[in-house]
């Protein structure tokens, strides 16, 4: 066991570089931004992935999941206000789209190598991207400021493109092929190199935004700092909402979120700035997780003795 978890703190360390060096390439090659349309299909074929591994029963949910839901909704709101009253519009919008994103797909991941329940925390991916995928079509036109019939059919196409496609695709294909299900274990670092692609493409197309228009450095460390303290909320929200016997999980399920989904979501409805907001929790909710990870290893190298 020691082994596996020095191994873990290893690997979520070079994640994490892996992340923070896929952002400052991001930096210096906006060229790249004219890719940012692969997006959506990056997302896709990450969720497609992750559904081949998992799905939604009715003993999988626990009253907490429906907590943690509630919550996570919740703080999309409450960053929306906390943006709005730091920074004006833009910095609301960025808090919002980091505060309503769903749960990580790497989260049940994460918790596996924090010994904790795998199971729960993927009942919460499962149950929180299926449901805000669902809420947001109804949700972004009044966030957005332009409620329009046009604008709600547009969301509702591209979730159910991005989002209910791939979760539909997966599920026949686990029923065709059930030896698919084995599929995501192998795929784990295919998958996170899409993950780590994905960020870098949002980055680059926020660098060229930065290159091409007047942006206030106000307004980013405003983005920046109102995003940490959505992180540092969320994780330990969910502490409290997982109760004594799924507190880590909680904690986990709530503050590790789908980052790449909102800011795909950002960039399609809104402006390379906002879709920062995302963007900046990526790098909160992975330096707290390589602590995590630290942490559990030099824990269980103490025991060991």
């Amino acid at each position: 066991m020691q082994t596996i978890l020095l191994g873990a703190m290893q690997a979520g360390f070079l994640r994490t570089v892996a992340l923070l060096l896929a952002l400052l390439l991001g930096v210096l090659l906006p060229q790249a931004y004219v890719l940012k349309w692969t997006i959506q299909w990056i997302v896709a074929t990450m969720l497609f992935v992750t559904f081949l591994g998992t799905k939604l029963t009715r003993g999988a949910l626990r009253p907490s999941h429906v907590a943690l839901l509630a919550a996570n909704v919740t703080m999309g709101f409450a960053a929306w206000g906390l943006g709005l009253l730091v920074g004006g519009h833009e910095v609301g919008l960025a808090a919002f789209f980091a505060g309503i994103a769903p749960t990580a797909a790497a989260a049940p991941v994460v918790m596996s190598f924090l010994g904790g329940r795998v199971d729960f925390v993927a009942g919460a991916f499962l149950l929180t991207n299926l449901t805000v995928a669902a809420l947001l079509p109804a949700i972004l036109p009044t966030v957005l400021g332009t409620a329009t019939p046009d604008l709600f059919k547009q969301v509702v196409g591209s979730v159910a493109l991005v989002v209910f496609l791939p979760i539909g695709a997966a599920g026949l294909l686990r029923t065709l092929h059930p030896g698919a299900t084995a599929w995501p274990a192998r795929l784990r670092n295919v998958s996170f190199g899409a993950w780590a692609l994905a960020m870098f493409l949002a980055m680059a197309n926020a660098s060229h935004y930065l290159h091409t228009e007047t942006v206030p450095h106000v307004a980013l460390a405003q983005i920046a700092a109102v995003t940490a303290v959505i992180c540092a909320v969320n994780f330990a929200l969910g502490r409290v909402v997982g109760g004594r016997e799924f507190a880590r999980e909680g904690s986990q399920a709530l503050g590790q979120k789908n980052t790449a989904f909102c800011i795909w979501l950002a960039l399609t409805y809104a402006t390379p700035l906002i879709a920062l907001g995302p963007t900046c929790y990526v790098l909160w909710h992975n330096l707290w997780n390589s602590w995590q990870l630290h942490q559990a290893g030099k824990k269980e190298t103490a025991q060991g003795r």
